[in-house]
């Protein structure tokens, strides 16, 4: 089997994408097609992860151009595993799409939108060139730009402009570090860069450069300071959006660090240094933020920020369990962040607003979607044995080798926030007693919605939810995995071999 068949994800959502082109203005054959697409994507992605956890790390040559000279594909297990995730959360969010999203909005687009959307994450998961992870940055930036502002409503316009803004400031300064790379080493290709700068002798120079990429990756991941564009953003288009944008947009940045901090630029004591205060400042700033909040949309999304602050710990900490640690905490937020909007898209439905003071009697009227509902609440939490708590059993151990209390003294701080605030959610959206409120004219409400199309709103969050106690429950699995991955991150050698040819993969 040609290893040219690892592209073959990226491929096919360029094709769904043109597909559905033709379909433009008839929403319904979008909705199926998008549908069938995202379950076909699903199993490519399966497929291809098996096969590299069976056979290693494969690689493919774009034009048969030998690296370092062309552009690299590469699909290691990190690769795959990030690939197999965005498919399973693009499934879920083009169900709920499906059922959830005005006609509006489906007649201008969106669903071929979000398969380049989808494409455009792939990509930049499966390249093996700093460049060409720079174009696929792009193609995701323009991608959920139009989907963000998609409705033309003046809330979603002004967390666009935010987002775009800032996100091209992120794009600008990532240009810069590539064009320092490029003069440092000549090279584009990631696995080529690597050998180069770990025989540089001017270190000086390669840590200034790892410093602009730790600040454009940084506003892409959102981290402390440079968070403030995801609140003001990610609440404002439908709930459908919002759930991808979470799930995955702000972990392509965090994906990009762990392949280019590894790869590229090792465990640098003086950045690791840097990364251990950022982690503990997102973590403190996000978890203080969602207590203020009184929107569903907004408060999770500042526990978004503040659980970005774990992942960033992980890396700062750059030993194998924190590592493993970080990867664990990547697979489960990507699968609950993604749930949890759909939740929150659930409850506008239901109820017509998000504000948590005008809502109440979930659980009084709908107690077994509430039970379904508390299943990524509580995950999120990381209550044992729910898949939160494993990931940071990991970060913790890590910290108590590396003497990093104060870090540690962060992530228990950031647990007991996330608790609080997902505690009061549940005491005023579910436990008290509901307050009849005038319905906002916010379209058709779930009570009014057919059979069908509830059911396409419902069964997505079944899924995610299904995912999420499996990586509680299956948690060794899940380590497994995440042991894996650390190890190939953590010692680069089989990867840069098989991009450089300097040991024959055989698929």
């Amino acid at each position: 089997m040609s290893n040219s068949m690892i592209i073959l994800p990226i491929i096919f959502q360029f094709v769904a994408g043109i597909i559905l082109l033709f379909f433009w203005r008839k929403t319904t054959i979008q909705k199926v097609l998008s549908i069938i697409f995202s379950i076909i994507g699903l199993g490519i992605s399966i497929w291809l992860f098996f096969l590299v956890w069976e056979n290693g790390i494969m690689t493919t040559q774009s034009g048969d151009w030998k690296a370092p000279f062309g552009i690299s594909f590469v699909a290691d297990t990190f690769a795959v595993a990030m690939v197999l995730l965005s498919s399973i959360s693009g499934l879920a969010v083009s169900i709920f799409s499906a059922g959830s999203m005005r006609k509006e909005r489906l007649e201008f687009g969106y669903f071929p939108i979000f398969h380049f959307l989808i494409m455009g994450l792939q990509g930049a998961f499966l390249t093996g060139d700093i460049f060409n992870l720079y174009v696929w940055f792009e193609v995701v930036i323009i991608a959920s730009f139009v989907l963000l502002t998609l409705g033309g409503k003046k809330a979603q316009l002004e967390g666009a402009l935010k987002y775009v803004s800032l996100n091209l400031l992120a794009s600008t300064l990532f240009l810069v570090g590539i064009g320092f790379i490029y003069g440092l080493t000549g090279s584009l290709n990631m696995a080529d860069v690597a050998i180069k700068l770990d025989n540089l002798a001017n270190r000086g120079l390669v840590n200034v450069t790892s410093g602009i990429f730790l600040v454009a990756f940084g506003i892409k991941s959102a981290i402390f300071p440079m968070y403030f564009w995801l609140p003001a953003s990610y609440h404002t288009p439908p709930a459908a959006v919002s759930a991808i944008f979470a799930g995955l947009l702000t972990k392509l940045g965090i994906y990009a660090m762990l392949r280019t901090f590894t790869l590229m630029f090792g465990g640098d004591e003086f950045m690791g240094d840097i990364l251990v205060i950022l982690a503990a400042l997102t973590i403190l700033s996000g978890g203080l933020g969602a207590l203020l909040q009184q929107n569903l949309g907004k408060i999770f999304g500042y526990l978004i920020i503040c659980h970005i602050g774990f992942l960033i710990a992980g890396l700062g900490m750059y030993t194998e369990l924190a590592i493993m640690g970080t990867v664990f905490y990547l697979i489960h937020d990507i699968i609950v962040k993604t749930n949890l909007f759909l939740v929150s898209g659930l409850i506008l439905k239901i109820n017509g607003t998000q504000d948590i003071r005008e809502l109440g009697g979930m659980y009084k009227n709908f107690p077994l979607l509430s039970l379904l509902m508390a299943i990524p609440l509580f995950s999120l939490v990381g209550i044992p044995p729910l898949s939160g708590f494993w990931a940071k059993i990991f970060l913790i151990q890590a910290g108590l080798q590396t003497n990093d209390y104060v870090l540690i003294g962060f992530i228990i701080l950031g647990s007991f926030l996330t608790l609080w605030v997902i505690a009061r959610i549940w005491g005023e959206v579910f436990w008290k007693n509901g307050v009849e409120l005038p319905k906002k004219a916010n379209g058709l409400y779930f009570s009014q919605m057919s059979r069908i199309d509830q059911f396409l709103m419902v069964f997505p969050i079944v899924l995610l939810s299904a995912i999420s106690l499996y990586i509680g429950f299956g948690a060794e699995n899940i380590a497994l995995l995440s042991q894996r991955i650390t190890s190939e991150l953590m010692d680069p050698s089989a990867y840069i071999e098989a991009v450089l040819g300097l040991k024959t993969i055989t698929p």
